[in-house]
């Protein structure tokens, strides 16, 4: 039994110290087996406010230290994370109910968020500005926030807490991170472990798995300065209201129904495999995945048949089979949830091409051709393994198409032609957009982030991170007082 099956034997939350929590204990579960695994501490306002506590007189001294040596931290924690979770991926995969490539990439990624985070602690952190006085120096510098409190979902958890509390902690700020209960071990008590274990200074990092009550009491606490959420549209909505309401800066990423547009120029092979990889990556569920396929009329029903093919041969089933590139969702809810969305497409007119039931938490991977405006699985985001097929006549329909959404957070266009696939990238209102590539991308030094009610206008990523988790201070001095 490695470090981290023996943490979760013993129910505890992390304060930089493992401690019992006053919420008392939650069992972790197996997604595709419903069996038992584990139990993590869950935090409750006591536990909140008691971290906030101590966040608050930690930070400053972290604030303090070296800049090296908050990046040495940082670079201790990746190879310890990536030690302990490639160690214990098996236990990762069956919290998650994911294929081994989705830990295994996730795990890839979390460790590159905490390497890019140590390279923050050196960059530029001020400017000289002009002054009508040449005798004064006038100054803008970059101070921490204080302390960040970090909300994190289920269906990434490990990467996108880690998103937040890496660039948020190497910019001297203190963190507490409340993970979804559902993943509060791969959210949580892995990135406690090896920030333990890289030895972060006692106070700095809180890490207080919950559900809804204990995010609002550190969305609500006085000690946070700054909320970092990812979520739904329809919680991130509540925390902006809360936090905007305390006057504290919210940083939002949310839900996504995300279009790629496939030209009539298009190589179609290299189509169908963004395709199935956007929309079937973690079984669909996310905020980044495929929702929408705008394939043009000339090309559509070549198209449909292939994507039929390519996701009917799919092996579906148990997520830790190394066959298996479709697993169950999160929960039987959810799985629930995705059949009421396929249900009303069908009734609506769409078509079941393959798929469309489940047994449990697991969802045949779905294809649903004759898809228009108006339609659920047009309007809605599934966050599940479904690929609806939409037509459309030429570029200026399939941009209308692309963009009949409140959502804004990624699209992808496949063309032959740069040129044209750069021209409708400009009009598409999405916070990202990927030539040739696929909805779903990720990296540490790109400003990730929507427009709409994908989020509220900010970036995590290289040097936007200092917009979402520092202050600005604006300095004068001068040699001698002036009277």
């Amino acid at each position: 039994m490695g470090v981290l099956s023996e943490e979760i034997s013993a129910g505890r939350i992390f304060t930089g110290t493992w401690v019992p929590a006053h919420g008392g204990t939650t069992d972790v579960h197996d997604v595709a087996t419903g069996a038992t695994i584990g139990r993590v501490g869950l935090g409750d306002a006591q536990d909140v406010d008691a971290a906030g506590r101590a966040a608050r007189a930690a930070q400053p001294a972290w604030a303090a230290t070296p800049p090296s040596e908050r990046a040495a931290i940082l670079l201790r924690a990746a190879d310890a994370l990536e030690r302990l979770s490639r160690d214990e991926r098996v236990l990762l995969q069956r919290e998650e109910g994911a294929i081994a490539a989705k830990v295994d990439g996730e795990i890839h990624k979390s460790v590159e968020e905490l390497r890019a985070a140590a390279g923050l602690v050196d960059q530029p952190y001020g400017d000289l500005l002009p002054h009508e006085d040449p005798a004064v120096l006038s100054m803008a510098r970059r101070v921490p926030a204080g302390v960040i409190g970090v909300i994190a979902p289920w269906n990434a958890p490990m990467l996108l807490a880690m998103r937040s509390v890496a660039p948020a902690l190497a910019l001297g700020n203190a963190v507490i991170l409340k993970p979804d209960v559902k993943t509060a071990v791969s959210g949580g008590t892995a990135i406690a472990l090896a920030f333990e274990e890289a030895g972060l200074p006692e106070g700095v990092l809180h890490v207080i798995p919950g559900g809804p009550e204990t995010g609002q009491a550190v969305v609500a606490s006085p000690h946070t300065d700054v909320i970092s959420f990812t979520g739904s549209t329809a919680a991130g909505r509540r925390v902006g209201e809360v936090a905007g309401g305390l006057l504290k800066k919210v940083v939002l990423e949310l839900g996504g129904n995300n279009a790629l547009i496939v030209l009539e120029d298009a190589n179609l092979d290299e189509a169908i495999a963004a395709a199935v990889s956007g929309s079937l990556l973690h079984n669909g569920q996310i905020c980044m995945a495929t929702g929408r396929h705008l394939v043009h009329e000339s090309i559509a029903d070549e198209f449909t048949r292939r994507l039929h093919a390519a996701v009917a041969a799919l092996p579906f089933g148990d997520p830790t089979d190394a066959a298996t590139r479709v697993g169950p969702l999160i929960s039987e809810l959810q799985a629930s949830r995705v059949q009421e969305i396929v249900d009303a497409a069908v009734a609506g007119g769409a078509e079941v091409l393959t798929g469309g039931t489940h047994e449990g938490p697991f969802f045949r991977p779905t294809v649903l051709d004759k898809v228009v405006p108006g339609n659920a699985a047009f309007e809605q985001e599934i966050f599940g393994p479904v690929l609806p097929i939409v037509r459309f006549t030429d570029d200026a329909h399939a941009i209308e198409l692309a963009n009949a959404t409140p959502y804004g957070l990624s699209a992808a266009i496949h063309t032959g032609d740069m040129s044209r696939g750069l021209a409708l990238a400009g009009k598409v209102r999405t916070g990202m957009v990927h030539i040739n590539g696929i909805t779903i991308n990720d990296s540490p030094y790109v400003p990730m982030g929507g427009m709409g009610q994908s989020g509220n206008g900010g970036r995590y990523g290289g040097h936007w991170n200092l917009d979402e988790f520092t202050s600005t201070q604006w300095v004068t001095a001068r040699s001698v007082a002036r009277g």
